[in-house]
């Protein structure tokens, strides 16, 4: 075993702090729904902030945010825009303020305050909702899972602890061997202590990571002094033309064949898709995930965009320090990681493999828990979007709508356990990290955007549009993985125009939502778009202008927040290259913003 008897210590008291955590916070979750699956609603913008970061800061993601940056270099910056990742500035500037108004509880519940509580199609609406965060929640289960196992796999090697197990395992299945260990672990205290725990420990798992990504960045930025990265042209340079033109082959050869695999060697039209898909998933609002479920916790609207904007401002700059201090180490000392695997060179394995390389007996014990809490957070805060899914939205609504505190908190334990095993079980079939978050974003996600966008958007839009758009954009998402052979963004727009389709045909095969209920809306989260008969009948009603003019605004902030946000990412990597002229270019940009944004938007915020 690598660890020291120290390091152990470490990551055991960590881990026996977040049992105990769910355990103390037992009884104030079971006060009622609204205390375990939202924190009862009174939990600070920060810390729900802090929270929403750290369970961004997940271990998979980081894994290959540290391969993206040893391959593409300044180049990774723009790769998780296929979440996309600028979708949090869109929720900062106005998403957040119209979602937390609605006082759902999840976002299935939200759909009677757009559509109303009757009718087959409210009915239909409600069912594919459900339907697909579940599936998108197991989806993300097994992609934690996936990436916990190979991380741990390194620092337990199977040969040293085989002797104590009472079975076999094939060398292929190792990691997920390691990824049931902690998945029942994380199970333990998220089910136990509902929203309060996981937020309480998602701000611990901060605190130990901050700490972890700035040693990681001191280490690199000292090991950097005096020496030049073998890296090939263009590697420094964060922009591109239509092709990536990065070529690996007098350098470390093998890095070719991962940018082959990766598909995005035409980085122009990649980008494109990214960026065209990027604008409407931001557009369609926050999945029905753990990031939704942290909006609808907040106190008010105007403590959901404060919650939002935090995001990026703590989330960028820690994680990419410990990011570029890893793809650093790696390129540095590439001949000394071990990156082999049953199936080749494995270019996830580097995070690990630099941890074991670099990192300090005592540091790697507070590194490890750090990264296995970035595991537990995101496992924890999935799990829970998951159960609010299933006990209110199933349970309560067609099963047992008047159950007691008991039933519902039995109700809680039981949902988080089957949907935690069947995480793991489809974690079981992943092959690796990219592999299920490309169709998790670009597949699934794909399927989801065209009816989220026209909900917030459109008057005429109805529950009927809403579940037929959501049916013909998920089954295609299912299914055209098997079909095309291609990255899987690349179908994006045949997937959105099924999608739509399916929105437009379904509206008009029905007729509107009832009058009563749009207006109610439109009175509630007050949005901008195709709202004018809408808005017409309550200006007459109320003798009162009631038009949000606010478009243009929010397009400005959303388009200065993106650059900032970009800024923030590139902060911590000039500043471990050493690369002062922008370094200090990017400072200036990013403090022009700030001033304009303070006026733009933290002066207009009000709920």
């Amino acid at each position: 075993m690598m660890l020291s008897t120290i390091d152990i210590i470490v990551i055991l008291v960590y881990l026996i702090m977040m049992i105990l955590l769910g355990f103390i916070l037992k009884k104030r979750a079971q006060r009622n729904k609204e205390s375990y699956l939202l924190g009862g609603k009174k939990l600070p913008w920060y810390m729900l902030g802090v929270s929403n970061a750290s369970d961004m800061f997940d271990i998979s993601g980081t894994m290959w945010m540290v391969t993206l940056a040893f391959v593409y270099g300044l180049k990774s910056i723009w790769i998780p825009w296929l979440w996309p990742v600028f979708n949090q500035i869109f929720m900062m500037m106005y998403l957040s303020i119209w979602l937390r108004r609605s006082n759902a509880t999840t976002g299935a519940e939200w759909l009677s305050t757009r559509f109303g509580l009757i009718g087959k199609g409210v009915r239909s609406s409600h069912a594919i909702v459900v339907l697909f965060a579940l599936i998108s929640c197991l989806g993300f289960l097994a992609y934690g899972f996936i990436g916990l196992g190979k991380f741990v796999e390194i620092f337990v090697p199977w040969e040293s602890i085989k002797a104590y197990i009472p079975f076999s395992v094939t060398p292929s299945f190792v990691p997920h061997f390691y990824g049931i260990i902690f998945s029942v672990i994380t199970m333990m205290y998220a089910i136990m202590g509902g929203m309060t725990s996981i937020v309480i420990g998602d701000v611990v798992k901060y605190v130990i990571m901050s700490i972890a990504a700035i040693v990681i960045a001191v280490i690199a930025a000292d090991r950097l002094v005096g020496q030049e990265l073998d890296v090939p042209e263009g590697w420094l340079n964060p922009f591109f033309g239509w092709k990536l033109n990065l070529d690996w082959t007098n350098h470390i050869a093998e890095v070719n064949q991962k940018i082959k695999d990766d598909g995005f060697s035409l980085f122009g039209i990649f980008f494109m898709m990214m960026l065209f898909k990027g604008i409407f998933a931001s557009l369609a609002g926050p999945a029905p995930n753990y990031d939704m479920q942290k909006i609808l916790s907040t106190k008010s609207p105007k403590d959901a965009a404060k919650m939002s904007g935090l995001v990026s401002v703590i989330l960028l700059p820690i994680r990419y320090s410990m990011i570029m201090g890893f793809a650093v180490l790696g390129i540095m000392y590439y001949d000394q990681l071990d990156l082999s695997s049953a199936t080749g060179v494995d270019f996830e394995k580097i995070l690990p493999a630099a941890i074991v390389q670099f990192v300090p007996v005592g540091l790697t014990g507070l590194l490890l828990a750090g990264l296995l809490a970035a595991f537990m957070g995101t496992f924890a805060g999935t799990l829970n979007a998951a159960q609010a899914y299933i006990v209110n939205d199933i349970y309560l609504k067609y099963f047992k709508p008047e159950a007691s505190n008991i039933l519902i908190r039995n109700m809680n334990y039981f949902s988080g356990i089957v949907v935690a095993l069947l995480g793991v079980v489809l974690g079981l079939y992943v092959k690796d990290v990219n592999s299920i978050l490309q169709w998790i974003v670009s597949a699934l996600y794909g399927g989801y955007i065209a009816a989220n966008v026209l909900k917030w958007h459109w008057w005429r839009f109805n529950a009927n549009g809403f579940f037929w758009g959501m049916v013909a954009g998920i089954v295609p998402a299912l299914i055209f993985p098997l079909i095309f052979d291609t990255l899987d963004l690349y179908y994006f727009p045949l997937l959105f125009f099924i999608s739509f389709l399916g929105c437009i045909i379904g509206t008009y095969a029905a007729p509107p939502s009832d009058v009563e209920v749009l207006k109610s809306f439109y009175r509630t989260v007050k949005p901008w778009g195709l709202w004018q008969p809408i808005r017409e009948i309550i200006e007459e009603e109320d003798s009162i202008q009631i038009h949000n003019k606010s478009f243009g605004r929010d397009m400005f902030n959303v388009v200065l927040g993106i650059i900032g946000q970009l800024c923030l990412t590139l902060l911590p990597m000039y500043l471990i290259l050493k690369a002062q002229m922008p370094l200090y270019l990017t400072v200036l940009i990013l403090i022009l913003i700030i001033s304009i944004l303070k006026k733009t938007w933290w002066d207009k915020l009000e709920n």
